[in-house]
């Protein structure tokens, strides 16, 4: 799989980028609407979409942070330097200063840090079951 070591969260950081400063549009912009029951219906924003895709993204990285292997550190690697990356943009640009960047940032801090712990998580298994006199408590 090509984007084992690519950081998916990358793809709605830059999207961000592009509709703030190529497009020039604001976050709260509706798209479109969802019809809802007794004829309502509920608006759905440019940021609204953005966060869908991350929480889409966020969930495939975790599934990628399941393979035990040299790719992946180095997958864990390039989402800390995005996370480091998005935490700057967030202080020194201000057109990242929104509620949607923000709920974005957020979901790059659960990805490393969830991919973190299933990769640690998974490597005790794999211990585990390699040695199992350790389960046991045999020495």
């Amino acid at each position: 799989m090509y984007l084992i070591a690519f950081p998916l969260l990358l793809i709605p950081f830059a999207l961000y980028l592009m509709v703030a400063y190529l497009l020039d549009m604001n976050f709260d912009t509706k798209l479109f609407s969802v019809p809802l029951l007794a004829g309502r219906s509920m608006s759905v924003s440019t940021g609204d979409l953005l966060v869908l895709l991350g929480i889409v993204l966020l969930y495939l990285e975790i599934l990628k942070s399941t393979r035990l292997a040299s790719r992946a550190i180095m997958d864990h690697i390039l989402s800390f330097i995005l996370f480091i990356v998005m935490i700057i943009v967030f202080i020194a640009v201000p057109k990242a200063a929104s509620a949607t960047f923000l709920m974005l940032l957020a979901l790059s801090c659960v990805d490393v840090l969830g991919g973190f712990t299933v990769t640690i998580r998974t490597a005790q298994r794999d211990i585990a079951v390699d040695r199992p006199e350790h389960m046991a408590g045999g020495a």
